[in-house]
């Protein structure tokens, strides 16, 4: 999958959207999942214990936030 990245001055931005849509855009929110991803995840979900599973509450605790400080 390709992604473009256009930065438009804000003088030209009418004259770019009526550009695209004479051209026929369209936008796509469909993610696509390499096939090697499914892969991995499935034999994770193969390999996965029931007994070693702790609750998104319990779990959670375990994280901790780097954020950059002010």
């Amino acid at each position: 999958m390709k992604e473009i990245t256009l930065k438009i001055p804000d003088s030209k931005l009418g004259f770019f959207m009526e550009l695209v849509k004479h051209l026929g855009f369209e936008v796509s929110e469909e993610i696509e999942v390499p096939d090697e991803h499914k892969y991995i995840v499935r034999e994770r979900i193969k390999s996965a214990n029931e007994n070693e599973m702790v609750s998104w509450k319990e779990g959670r605790k375990g994280l901790s936030y780097k954020g950059k400080s002010k």
